[in-house]
């Protein structure tokens, strides 16, 4: 499966702004794109390049004052399968977790988890640990959240979404996210492209978030706002919540005045029949190029 992904985001600024931009296609799946990956400018700038300690690949720039313009178009190869589950995969113990894994059971700027530890133990304490416990965990959050653009806003915590019960895209994995931290289960936070593929078209389309939990020697994704397995799921970049994969920062003001996503099934336009006669025939050719 071919998808499409690009995006168009437009600002406008008082003056020039230093800005970081982490909307590169993440670094493990840069051996599936068919197509340059890059940040197009309008207009034209100097952008440089470096990798946080997540492993995501920034984009570093100065934004001139006046209309200023991102973008992007590429494509990507995909399999075209669901999401992957395993519903043996493993907790590890603390004790036994690498060290780079220890920091994404530690609260963060969206998630509370020394507030929670009471909370996750008497919900899920009980459940059955490894995949199930992480499932059962997303079927909460799915249940208990109500999902409302109007009631976003960028301070909002795991804890107020639990006291709110409403949110976003985001609010919904910062829950998810704590509940499992608090259960000593390692968990990130994932932002990149979803499609609706498979699925009923949803429109705008916009980035997605979800969150990866460390099950049996690895990351797996899960989704407690959507909750089902998807197609066409692609990283963009990991953190302990969204303040640390921010789409955009800019270190001064900069206001947004337009926002697109693409990403869709890139389905190849229907061969002319004509086009597969033998070409060494003569006779076939004729009709081929008159029809042109």
């Amino acid at each position: 499966m071919l998808i499409r992904l690009g995006y168009d985001i437009q600002f406008d600024l008082p003056f020039d702004v230093p800005m970081v931009a982490l909307l590169h296609v993440h670094p493990s799946r840069t051996r599936d794109l068919l197509e340059p990956d890059e940040i197009q400018t309008e207009p034209q700038i100097n952008i440089t390049s470096y990798y946080d300690t997540f492993g995501n690949r920034c984009a570093r720039f100065v934004a001139p004052h006046g209309h200023f313009r991102l973008s992007s178009n590429s494509l990507i190869q995909e399999s075209g399968d669901v999401d992957p589950t395993d519903w043996s995969a493993q907790e590890s113990p603390v004790a036994e977790l690498p060290n780079e894994q220890l920091r994404f059971l530690l609260s963060s700027r969206y998630c509370e988890v020394d507030l929670f530890t009471n909370i996750a133990f008497n919900l899920f304490g009980q459940s059955a640990p490894g995949w199930g416990r992480v499932q059962a965990i997303c079927d909460w959050v799915h249940n208990w959240i109500t999902f409302d653009y109007q009631q976003a806003r960028p301070t909002k915590s795991a804890m107020d979404v639990y006291n709110e019960r409403v949110g976003v895209c985001r609010d919904f994995q910062h829950l998810a996210i704590t509940m499992c931290r608090a259960m000593n289960i390692p968990a990130r936070y994932a932002t990149g492209y979803l499609g609706d593929i498979g699925v009923p078209l949803r429109l705008p389309m916009d980035f997605s978030a979800w969150f990866e939990v460390w099950l049996g020697g690895r990351w797996w994704a899960f989704d407690a706002r959507n909750n089902v397995p998807r197609i066409g799921r692609i990283l963009m970049a990991t953190g302990r919540d969204a303040a640390d994969v921010a789409l955009t920062t800019s270190f001064g003001p900069a206001y947004l005045s337009y926002f697109f996503v693409l990403t869709e099934e890139d389905i190849p336009a229907p061969v002319d029949g004509a086009a597969l006669l033998d070409a060494e025939d003569p006779a076939a050719l004729a009709p081929a190029v008159d029809s042109l």
